[in-house]
């Protein structure tokens, strides 16, 4: 797809506004959100190797982009890979029962109290362009837990591959920083400053059609 200068422009816009930021500081886990992207597994051993955690938390069953396509659970399939990038396998703990952000919560709470595992600490990993929606979550979800979020150090254009293409990119992006207006409605998330020239770049893409991500109405 030959992408428009306005369309570049937006979406990258709405790649800055999904990313927080924030400064990472050693945790009880790194706890990993997995999805079809096996780049975030390869930032949480990142991580692992520069100690900021002992513990590695994979969190993910089938979702939206990998259900009837993976032929293994996502937090499977990123164990497999962080232990062939060294990470040994007594420190990494696996949820693969969630099938969306906020069911990776539920789930692993679920499993640290069935482990009986203390966690009061821990650096979230997703997606570049999930950090913000991820934060919002947790923050409903585990507000007593002390979070920060990091996702692959990589820019817009880097992200983007043949596998997972721009427009590809772009349609899901859509599709959070909307969710990210709308699921605080719900109770899914905590209300996040959403700024004028966000706005007007998200309304930019889907009116060119990035639309295909959207909450169903």
């Amino acid at each position: 797809m030959n992408l428009s200068q306005p369309v570049r422009e937006a979406a990258q816009t709405i790649w800055d506004y999904h990313h927080v930021n924030h400064q990472l500081a050693s945790a009880d886990a790194i706890w990993v959100l997995c999805s079809h992207d096996l780049r975030v597994a390869d930032r949480a051993v990142e991580l692992f190797e520069a100690k900021l955690a002992s513990r590695i938390i994979f969190s993910g069953g089938f979702g939206n982009f990998t259900d009837g396509v993976f032929e293994k659970p996502e937090a499977e399939l990123f164990a497999e890979r962080a232990v062939e990038l060294g990470v040994p396998g007594s420190a990494i703990l696996r949820e693969d029962q969630s099938t969306n952000c906020g069911e990776n919560v539920i789930c692993t709470q679920r499993l640290l109290r069935e482990l009986d595992i203390p966690v009061k600490s821990v650096i979230a990993v997703q997606k570049p362009y999930m950090e913000r929606r991820t934060y919002a979550t947790i923050r409903q979800q585990w507000p007593e837990l002390d979070l920060c979020v990091t996702s692959p150090l990589l820019s817009f254009a880097d992200y983007c591959t043949d596998e997972i293409p721009m427009e590809k990119v772009i349609g899901i992006m859509a599709g959070d920083f909307q969710r990210v207006m709308e699921y605080p409605k719900l109770g899914f998330q905590i209300a996040q400053d959403i700024s004028a020239e966000a706005l007007a770049a998200y309304e930019l893409l889907v009116a060119e059609g990035f639309d295909w991500h959207l909450m169903k109405s």
